[in-house]
């Protein structure tokens, strides 16, 4: 017979000396940030937990990319922007009885962070050429694993907005920024696939073509 659920105060005996597991969530809630717990099902962590998805979707393609000079470049942009967005987490995370205690760039999204991202967008912008259709993902491992961080970080933004308009998000710029983020992603996407010389698969069989962003 094995222990039944027990009080957050005491450990069952088959996590007794983990240093990871607490057995605290058996009954169903998780902590927040500075104190306090709610639902593992409440929009909150729904929010968070899909951010976290996207920051393992992006160790996904940071793992498949190589060691050339334009891989290292995109592997230390992917975990800049892995790191930030643990920064978005603990925001959506935090107690709002204790949001004053959050700080800009580690434990809120600040304008600092959506004009990096920005500023990368342009970078990557000036120098691409893009397709001029819908793509269908799949070209390349690393730009396929890029969508799908893409797709996840899409909705965290629609969790994170339907939070923001129910006044469940401190700060004003969490949106934006992962508004922003999702949009470099995809042009991530279309620079792994031009690193490697392939072209982007449209969804139509005959493109129009294609243009240089400005």
């Amino acid at each position: 017979m094995t222990d039944a659920p027990r009080g957050r105060g005491t450990r069952r005996a088959g996590i007794a000396g983990s240093a990871l597991a607490t057995g605290h969530g058996d009954d169903g809630t998780t902590g927040l940030l500075f104190g306090g717990r709610i639902p593992k099902d409440d929009p909150r962590t729904e929010a968070y937990g899909t951010i976290d998805e996207a920051v393992a979707a992006l160790g996904v393609a940071r793992a498949e990319l190589g060691r050339g000079a334009a891989d290292r470049k995109l592997a230390e942009l992917i975990l800049r922007f892995q790191r930030e967005l643990f920064v978005a987490g603990a925001e959506l995370a935090a107690n709002p009885d204790a949001w004053e205690r959050l700080v800009d760039g580690t434990s809120r999204v600040d304008e600092r962070m959506l004009l990096g991202v920005e500023d990368v967008l342009a970078e990557y912008e000036a120098a691409m050429v893009f397709p001029t259709e819908f793509v269908v993902p799949g070209e390349t491992r690393v730009s396929a694993a890029l969508e799908v961080a893409r797709t996840v970080l899409r909705r965290a933004e629609r969790r994170a907005t339907a939070l923001r308009r129910d006044g469940l998000v401190p700060g004003e710029w969490l949106v934006p920024y992962l508004n922003r983020l999702a949009d470099l992603l995809w042009v991530l996407a279309r620079a792994a696939e031009q690193a490697e010389r392939r072209s982007a698969t449209t969804v139509r069989t005959t493109a129009r073509g294609s243009r240089k962003k400005t």
